[in-house]
C-alpha cells in the first residue's frame, strides 16, 4: 500500500489556494512539500501543519491505494 495525496489537490483547488500559498502558510520545507507531491512518506506532524491551515481533517487530505493506483504529478515524472 502507498499514500495518494491526490485528496489534498483538490481540496486546495476548492479553496483556490496555490500550492505555493499552502506550503508558505503551513512552514512547510520545499522538500518535504517535493515529497507530497511524489506521493511519499511524511511525517505526521506535516500533515497536520496542513490540516491546521486548511481547517480539515487528515483523511480529507491523503488516502492509501494499491502501488499499482499511485500516480505521480506529471511534472515530477
Amino acid at each position: 500500500m502507498k499514500v495518494s495525496y491526490k485528496k489534498l489537490w483538490i481540496l486546495l483547488a476548492h479553496k483556490e489556494m496555490s500550492k505555493a500559498e499552502l506550503r508558505k502558510s503551513a512552514g512547510i520545507a520545499p522538500a518535504t512539500f517535493t515529497k507530497l507531491r511524489r506521493n511519499q512518506d511524511v511525517a505526521l506532524s506535516v500533515l497536520l501543519k496542513i490540516a491546521e491551515v486548511l481547517e480539515c481533517d487528515v483523511c480529507d487530505m491523503m488516502s492509501f491505494v494499491k502501488d499499482s493506483e499511485v500516480v505521480v504529478e506529471a511534472d515530477e515524472q
